[in-house]
């Protein structure tokens, strides 16, 4: 059976995540060995628009599975948002001989790749994103190089805040989920982990957690805010005035994006790649990859964007119950 598809092209968009360079390369060398033509897009949906493309082979690859960040560049496009945007995308890839395209990114990349597949251009989206915030994937790309570069931070975080009997109020990544932040408070033993998804009480959350564990004898607190939340240095001030500990508040940022992937996300990328051209193989688009149970899926775009994810309470529960 011909395949009408001859030219397959790749692109990173949105934030960047460590495992994104592990993905392209296998969606550029599962390529080439099904015999299909690979052209690297950079800078996203606004290389795309501009033309920033080129041809690429085994070799364009090489030693990149363990280096953060993406070949590729990424950037967020607005212009992409709107139908004029999209209608350039379009003839772009006409332009360029671009039958189809695997995009790498979150909820707004996944969209983007829908209005693509729904002009004529097949599409396979792959969940990129270190907030683990794609409803249709329990894992995301950069999720846990992500929170492993925070623990490994908040560990060091603590040497000094024990030396001083200090309190560390430390803001963690995550856009609107708080994922990030529940699985670094379990991994830290942080007095207390502050979610977007659950309300904030200042006098419950921390000042009661405090008291109690003040009473066993502890004399230094780590507190785990997910950003968006509250003012990180705010809260620090706040609880300093509230309860005279020295507070300092530390905010991670954009270190959590970088860093050679972990074994995790370098498998689970290169899974995802492959499957990806995969589907396209068959003749299978407008899909975005997803983990479910252990296993590479696929879901439709339209399904996958209107899933909701919600966080898991049990886990604050425990997060809570063990950590004075």
């Amino acid at each position: 059976m011909a395949k009408e598809i001859k030219t397959i092209g790749v692109l990173t968009s949105g934030g960047d995540a460590p495992g994104m360079n592990a993905a392209v390369r296998a969606i550029v060398r599962a390529g080439i060995s099904k015999g299909y033509r690979m052209m690297g897009i950079q800078r996203g949906y606004n290389g795309l628009i501009d033309g920033e493309v080129y041809e690429m082979n085994v070799r364009s690859v090489s030693e990149i599975i363990h280096r953060g960040g993406t070949i590729l560049y990424t950037a967020r496009c607005l212009e992409f948002k709107t139908a004029e945007g999209q209608a350039k995308g379009v003839a772009r890839c006409k332009e360029l001989g671009i039958d189809a395209l695997v995009v790498i990114g979150g909820d707004g990349s996944f969209m983007g790749a829908r209005a693509l597949s729904n002009l004529g251009i097949p599409c396979v989206g792959i969940p990129g994103t270190i907030d683990n915030d794609i409803a249709c994937s329990e894992y995301t790309i950069g999720y846990d190089t992500a929170m492993n570069t925070a623990v490994e931070a908040i560990d060091r975080l603590r040497d000094t805040t024990q030396s001083h009997d200090r309190c560390s109020v430390v803001e963690v990544m995550g856009h609107h989920a708080g994922y990030l932040a529940l699985n670094v408070g379990i991994a830290t033993g942080a007095m207390a982990v502050l979610l977007p998804e659950i309300p904030f009480d200042f006098e419950r959350d921390i000042l009661s957690r405090m008291r109690k564990t003040q009473i066993t004898g502890k004399k230094h607190f780590i507190v785990i805010v997910s950003e968006g939340v509250v003012n990180s240095q705010e809260l620090a001030n706040q609880i300093q005035a509230a309860t005279g500990v020295d507070t300092r508040a530390t905010i991670l940022g954009h270190i959590q994006r970088g860093g050679s992937p972990s074994v995790r996300d370098r498998v689970n990328a290169s899974l995802m790649g492959y499957h990806a051209i995969d589907l396209l193989d068959k003749g299978i688009s407008n899909r975005v990859v997803a983990l479910s149970g252990g296993q590479i899926v696929d879901y439709d775009v339209n399904v996958a964007l209107s899933m909701h994810k919600t966080i898991d309470r049990d886990m604050l529960d425990i997060a809570n119950a063990i950590s004075i």
